[in-house]
């Protein structure tokens, strides 16, 4: 089976991660409009028809500004949990409210959709519910932690069988620091249902690197608190401390805040990732 996988947007602006075969696919968050969601999908060549639902890891507006547009224009199914589905029904950002395409999904209790078996799993972030995603396709494993405060035995399990990681790396300590944001909201970033910085990040991946961890996608960057270049390194420099070779023993990107990524491709039988149909790295998985 072939999968694809490509990031529309990553950041505080806005967060939406299609995933999904050669037929059809999935949504992990639509934090950015429904038509600029449209338009980059038609331009990686992802029919709208395609896509079987939404995941919403939490109800705050960068993450489900897209999604009423989508769930009652488009009659794609939103999953969330309860509590996420009724913070959203709250935001202010809703102008287009869910009815007909709310669906729900409770953690560790997984669901599957068609190839898909998913499954939501507690993260600690302050908004009224928050949760990762594990998603296995044939035997591959994916898993998306974003807007994270700290890495729980609860997520570090789930980081610990999978394959691919879309992983938070919102901020440098230091820039956060010296940075212009006052002190409640260094603060709030800083705290244990916050965000993952640079550096909390790196040093849990290269101390606890699970041997078929195959990528990693650095997610949900601050504009005004780190840089793609700064995170990358950072967690690079952390790996090839513990002998961890990027670009050897596991691929690494920064994630772009506001354009499409390139799509990814991989092909589960080759156990191998291609960018553009190029080969990057085999390895068993």
């Amino acid at each position: 089976m072939k999968i694809r996988f490509i990031s529309l947007a990553s950041g505080s602006s806005g967060n939406c991660y299609y995933i999904g075969t050669e037929t059809y696919g999935i949504l992990i968050d639509a934090g950015i409009p429904t038509r600029t969601i449209k338009k980059m999908l038609k331009e990686a060549n992802i029919e709208m028809g395609s896509i079987r639902a939404v995941f919403i890891t939490h109800d705050h507006t960068d993450h489900i500004k897209g999604v009423g547009g989508l769930g009652e224009k488009l009659h794609i199914p939103i999953y969330a949990t309860p509590l996420t589905h009724e913070g959203i029904s709250r935001n202010y950002c809703m102008t287009d409210r869910l009815y007909t395409s709310i669906r729900y999904i409770n953690k560790a209790e997984p669901i599957q959709l068609e190839a898909f078996k998913i499954e939501a799993f507690e993260v600690p972030h302050d908004s009224t519910d928050n949760v990762g995603y594990c998603i296995e396709i044939g035997g591959t494993v994916f898993t998306f932690i974003t807007d994270i405060g700290e890495i729980t035995s609860t997520v570090a399990r789930f980081i610990d069988r999978t394959h691919y990681l879309i992983m938070e790396a919102n901020y440098d300590i230091e820039m956060l620091k010296t940075g212009s944001y006052p002190r409640y909201l260094k603060e709030r970033i800083n705290s244990a249902t916050g965000h993952l910085s640079n550096q909390a990040t790196a040093h849990f991946l290269a101390n606890h690197f699970p041997p078929q961890l195959h990528t990693v996608w650095l997610c949900h960057l601050s504009k005004s608190n780190n840089h793609p270049e700064l995170a990358y390194k950072t967690v690079e420099n952390s790996l090839r401390e513990k002998g961890i070779i990027v670009g050897k023993d596991v691929q690494l990107y920064a994630l772009k805040r506001n354009t499409p990524s390139e799509m990814f491709l991989f092909d589960t039988e080759e156990r191998a990732i291609y960018k553009d149909t190029k080969l990057l790295l085999s390895k068993k998985i």
